[in-house]
């Protein structure tokens, strides 16, 4: 007979408690988050929401273990990252996260084979498999016939559907997404929104996603509001 305490603990991706960032330089100190408390679970979508220059990428960044907090904590299905070193934050990372921004970072020197092959890579996965495994995520995404092409040879929409091949690739317990839109014309936007949901549902995999874009926000399962370094839920 299953655990249903053990069963409801699983079924929690991520869990931020009472996060604080302060930054100090010399006698400046800027509060920017104070209190920050939410869970994500399993296969849920999540959107955030705020003001330019509340703290929603200082955030995004820490709960992805980017960046340090001043107080509080975050586990990522059950590792809390500040009682990690940097190299076991790494793993956390390469097995449970994945990242999408809102400027593709895909290596400009390597194909789109290549970038997507990358994650599974550093992971231990032999190139065969690698490569298998990322050509049938690229051809998911609509970029079958652009396996050899360098970033350079791709429009902004297929470099970031490719980001999007690349984040998913390792299939992660959750994908965080800083702006992944934002340097889309709508048509394009509308089309990795889609791509995104649709990956959602079929892989399961958790999103969080910082946006400016209501209609996005709308289409999420939760929305939440950062304020005054606090998050609440979106009225």
């Amino acid at each position: 007979m299953s655990n249903p305490m053990t069963n409801a603990s699983n079924d929690i991706v991520l869990r931020a408690s009472h996060v604080a960032k302060i930054y100090e330089e010399g006698d400046l100190r800027t509060t920017v988050l104070t209190n920050v408390n939410f869970t994500l679970k399993r296969g849920e979508t999540l959107a955030i929401v705020g003001a330019s220059g509340s703290g929603k990428s200082t955030l995004l960044h820490i709960i992805g273990g980017l960046d340090t907090l001043t107080n509080g904590e975050v586990e990522v299905e059950g590792s809390t990252l500040s009682k990690l070193s940097d190299a076991e934050r790494g793993r956390v990372r390469n097995r449970s996260l994945g990242f999408i921004y809102q400027f593709h970072h895909l290596l400009p020197e390597f194909t789109a084979l290549e970038n997507v092959c990358m994650p599974l890579l550093i992971r231990g996965v032999g190139i065969p498999e690698a490569q298998k495994q990322a050509t049938t995520l690229l051809e998911r995404v609509g970029l079958g016939k652009r396996l050899e092409h360098k970033p350079s040879e791709l429009s902004g929409g297929e470099r970031q559907r490719c980001a999007v091949a690349r984040a998913l690739v390792t299939r992660p317990s959750c994908v965080l997404g800083d702006e992944p839109t934002g340097n889309l014309d709508e048509d394009n936007a509308a089309h990795v929104y889609e791509l995104m949901l649709e990956l959602n549902r079929e892989i399961g995999t958790s999103f969080i996603l910082v946006t400016h874009d209501s209609r996005l926000a709308a289409r999420m399962d939760r929305t939440l509001e950062l304020h005054n370094g606090e998050l609440r839920e979106k009225v």
